[in-house]
C-alpha cells in the first residue's frame, strides 16, 4: 500500500516542471501584453495631448481674431 501511495506523489511532482512552465508562460504573456497596452496609452495620451494643444492655439486665434 505504501508504494501505491508513493506512486501517486510522484505524479504530480513529474507534473510540476511543467505546469510551473506554462505558470511561467503565461505570467510572460501576460506582462508582453501590460507592457504593449501601456505603450499604447502612452502613445494615445501624447496624440491626445498634441490635439487637444491644436485644437486650443486655433480658439486662442480665433478670439484674438474676434477681438482685433
Amino acid at each position: 500500500m505504501e508504494q501505491s501511495g508513493a506512486g501517486r506523489r510522484e505524479r504530480p511532482k513529474a507534473r510540476e516542471p511543467a505546469a510551473r512552465l506554462e505558470k511561467a508562460k503565461q505570467r510572460s504573456a501576460q506582462q508582453e501584453l501590460k507592457q504593449r497596452q501601456r505603450a499604447e496609452i502612452y502613445a494615445l495620451n501624447r496624440v491626445m495631448t498634441e490635439l487637444e494643444q491644436q485644437q486650443f492655439d486655433s480658439f486662442c486665434k480665433q478670439m484674438q481674431a474676434s477681438g482685433e
